[in-house]
């Protein structure tokens, strides 16, 4: 098809066929990405970002209306490294656009071309032999072809061969990428891209029919990858809004954060790319900027070891209202989902990009009380097919289901994915907080000893009915605010200073185990409590969680080692979302009475 100048509608389905090659070898993309971290997630990255130029982007009356559209929607999908910088570049794009009817081929070439440094721009530390490379030395290419070629398919014919040259030259610019005998995985998305939008412009179809199956490497049949070391564990991601977005300004302050930064976007919509060790700064940052649309930091540590350093046959998963230590979730590989923490108007990542020693300050000052919320089932799915790419053996262990939704979104996850042969088991730990940690800390263990699948399944289902929580409440007006407990009957047991002793029942739900008057009176009860499991169960492990109340943690730790004979296995912070509904100065003693073997 010759096509020589581009109205709304080719524009649109060109940068759509160009999103469709992308999306059809996400897995390839995948296998390939070893830059700037090992984490194999390039591709579904570019998917997502391409995802949303299709759902999003509308044809619209003008080229410059419908370049808007399809550069809003790239920046709001954009995900990862290379997808951020490739939406920056059609921002770019849009934004070096005249308003005009047609884009002719001269007009084209200068737009690429004028783009290019918008793409830079967003990069904090631009490293060449990358996605950058290819981007620029492509856009030369086609302003160099500009007068030389009749049509758009002949200027993208043209302008294609050097940006596969570009692309084949980033194996021997980069070590890490000569290392592992791979091209840049962005680079190659990118071309991917151009491939696809020169698809359109020769034969004016659109394929619709999107595969995710993969596509054999063009440069290279062997993968070599090397696991690397990485500095900064969380790839963290945000889209903001605001009136009069400092992109230069946020770049600066972001700076001191972390590494891989770019900054991408117009002064009303930024997307928020860095590589961070402390993600719960860097939305702290954010929130003093403009309203956090969407955010996310995945763990890729844990990523980079289920791809090339897996310890165990059996993945652990396990939800961020199980309060175990960082320490121990790294010592047996454990994945841990984060639930949302909806706060400020922002969803936060519990335990992630809000941590309780950030969150119980703040919650001081809240006007309108925090509220938890189960992850998104989209969230779940795709987290569940990363882990299962890489273990066929995978174990589940939720919060109670009576307290969250979040084993039932698992078990539709696992439902849809049952078909690909797995090995999953969804366990309902029927607990939360440290009680449910203990039985993630058993779970690791049996697996780490080369435990069979279906043993470890069926002793944590054991374990859960003899593993349980005390927990000391001093104020119940946390309780209140979080709506766990009426106003009508928190007045009134406030007004008598009622102080509980908070557990859960066979089922799940929370209940009350003792009733005090006095903070004294609180403890005193507590530890009666655990003297008779002690001594009817004998307890064989125990915890002690606290919400930013170490003092008190420390007189039980002192209290229960006298007790049991034995220090704690740990004691931490509780989840924030535990300590909104338990209250700032709660102090909880979880334990677990192994049967005798």
């Amino acid at each position: 098809m010759d096509i020589s100048k581009l109205d709304s509608e080719k524009l649109y389905y060109s940068f759509v066929s160009g999103a469709q090659e992308v999306i059809k070898n996400k897995n390839n993309l995948n296998e390939i990405n070893v830059f700037p971290v090992a984490d194999g997630d390039t591709g579904s990255n570019l998917s997502s970002t391409m995802h949303a130029i299709i759902l999003e982007a509308k044809i619209s009356g003008s080229v410059k209306e419908t370049m808007s559209s399809i550069a809003d929607a790239a920046l709001t999908g954009a995900r990862g490294n290379s997808g951020i910088i490739i939406a920056q570049y059609i921002n770019g794009i849009f934004l070096s656009l005249m308003d005009e009817e047609m884009i002719t081929i001269p007009s084209f070439a200068e737009t690429v071309k004028k783009a290019v440094p918008y793409a830079y721009q967003a990069i904090s530390d631009p490293v060449e032999g990358t996605i950058i490379t290819v981007i620029r030395e492509w856009a030369d290419a086609v302003y160099s072809h500009r007068d030389l070629s009749a049509t758009f398919s002949e200027l993208f014919s043209k302008s294609l061969v050097t940006a596969n040259k570009s692309l084949e030259a980033t194996t021997s610019r980069l070590k890490v990428l000569q290392d592992s005998r791979v091209v840049d995985s962005g680079a190659k998305g990118f071309v991917y891209f151009l491939q696809g939008f020169a698809t359109f412009l020769r034969t004016g179809k659109v394929d619709l029919e999107v595969s995710d199956d993969p596509v054999d490497l063009a440069f290279n049949e062997e993968l070599i990858h090397s696991q690397g070391e990485i500095h900064h564990r969380y790839c963290t991601e945000a889209l903001l809004s605001g009136d009069a977005i400092d992109l230069e300004a946020l770049k600066a302050e972001l700076a001191l954060y972390g590494d891989s930064l770019i900054v991408a976007g117009n002064d009303h919509k930024a997307r928020i790319h860095i590589h961070a060790n402390a993600p719960e700064q860097v939305f702290q940052v954010l929130r003093k900027k403009g309203v956090i649309l969407q955010q996310k930091a995945d763990d890729m540590v844990r990523q980079n070891e289920s791809a090339f350093d897996r310890k165990y046959a059996t993945a652990l998963i396990t939800d961020s209202i199980a309060d175990i230590p960082q320490t121990m979730l790294d010592r047996y590989q454990v994945h841990m989902l984060p639930l949302n923490l909806n706060f400020d108007n922002t969803s936060y990542l519990d335990k992630v990009t809000m941590t309780p020693e950030l969150f119980y300050p703040l919650l001081e000052e809240a006007i309108e009380y925090p509220k938890s919320s189960q992850p998104n089932p989209s969230v779940v799915e795709k987290y569940l097919e990363t882990v299962l790419s890489h273990y066929d053996e995978v174990i589940i262990l939720t919060v109670a289901k009576e307290q969250s939704g979040t084993n039932s979104v698992f078990q539709n996850a696992v439902s849809k994915k049952l078909h690909e042969g797995k090995k999953i088991a969804v366990i309902d730990s029927k607990r939360n907080s440290g009680a449910e940690g203990l039985l993630v800390m058993k779970a690791a263990e049996m697996i780490a000893a080369e435990t069979p699948f279906d043993d470890v399944v069926s002793t944590i289902e054991r374990l859960r009915d003899r593993t349980n929580i005390f927990v000391s409440v001093n104020n119940l007006k946390y309780m209140v605010r979080s709506g766990r407990l009426s106003k009508v009957s928190g007045m009134a047991a406030m007004s008598i200073n009622l102080k509980p002793v908070v557990s859960i029942d066979a089922k799940g739900k929370g209940s009350i185990a003792e009733k005090a008057f006095s903070e004294k009176g609180n403890e005193k009860k507590l530890f009666r409590l655990l003297e008779k499991v002690n001594e009817q169960q004998k307890v064989s492990r125990y915890a002690i969680v606290h919400a930013n109340n170490p003092e008190k943690a420390e007189a039980y730790r002192k209290r229960s080692v006298a007790l049991f004979g034995k220090e704690p296995e740990y004691i931490m912070n509780i989840s924030t979302i535990v300590g909104m509904s338990a209250g700032v100065g709660t102090v909880a003693i979880s334990y677990m009475c192994e049967e005798e073997s």
